[in-house]
């Protein structure tokens, strides 16, 4: 079994976004301010920089206890030990993938509708990632907005652990948290905020008001 991971903040990189201050002072500042996942995400680089990128945000995440996804690439992430993988529709089976990654990483599946869940795959898959729950321009593949409303559907159909993603503000992660979600993951309001600290702050608050409890 993969190791406990908090799945309430998650971070999706996002190259572009990251690029003026930097991977690792990005990634840095969101765990600061209350991020508990981070995945790395960019379609473009090859797989050595990628192996580059995952090996110095894994130096970086270990000693805090913060668990490293890598998107869609199983290769990089076995070759940079990371903590997991997220997979698209269109990516690697959930079971090839789990072949490959062992029983001890995490695997997370994207899931936008509720047909969509009903024709996964979904052997070995620990967590679930739904959306986009509002229209993004970081992804230009994501498929249509499903809203709250959509989140909550998908809530329905499955015990799975859910993060909802696309779009998802400070404004907005309350609603996704009340629809069901147990976290929101985010690119750009993280990513392209001047204080990404208190950016993650203010996301993690509302999370914690969504949850009845006090804001951290």
């Amino acid at each position: 079994m993969p190791l406990p991971f908090d799945l309430s903040l998650y971070l999706v990189t996002d190259p572009r976004l990251v690029a003026a201050r930097g991977l690792l002072a990005t990634v840095e500042a969101a765990v600061k301010g209350g991020v508990g996942v981070v995945q790395l995400r960019d379609p473009q680089a090859h797989g050595r920089v990628l192996v580059e990128q995952a090996r110095a945000l894994k130096a970086l995440l270990v000693p805090l206890g913060i668990a490293l996804i890598i998107n869609d690439r199983v290769d990089v992430a076995v070759a940079a030990d990371a903590d997991g993988v997220h997979l698209g529709q269109d990516d690697m089976a959930p079971a090839d993938a789990r072949a490959l990654l062992g029983p001890g990483r995490i695997l997370g599946l994207s899931v936008g509708s509720p047909a969509e869940f009903a024709a996964s795959d979904l052997s070995g898959v620990d967590y679930l990632g739904v959306g986009p729950v509002k229209a993004t321009g970081t992804k230009a593949d994501a498929g249509s907005a499903i809203g709250a409303e959509g989140v909550a559907a998908i809530r329905g159909l499955t015990r799975l652990p859910l993060v909802g993603i696309g779009g998802i503000d400070a404004a907005l992660a309350g609603e996704v948290i009340r629809a069901g979600a147990d976290g929101v993951a985010v690119v750009s309001a993280i990513c392209g905020a001047p204080d990404p600290q208190a950016a993650a702050r203010a996301l993690k608050a509302a999370i914690a008001a969504a949850r009845g409890a006090a804001p951290l």
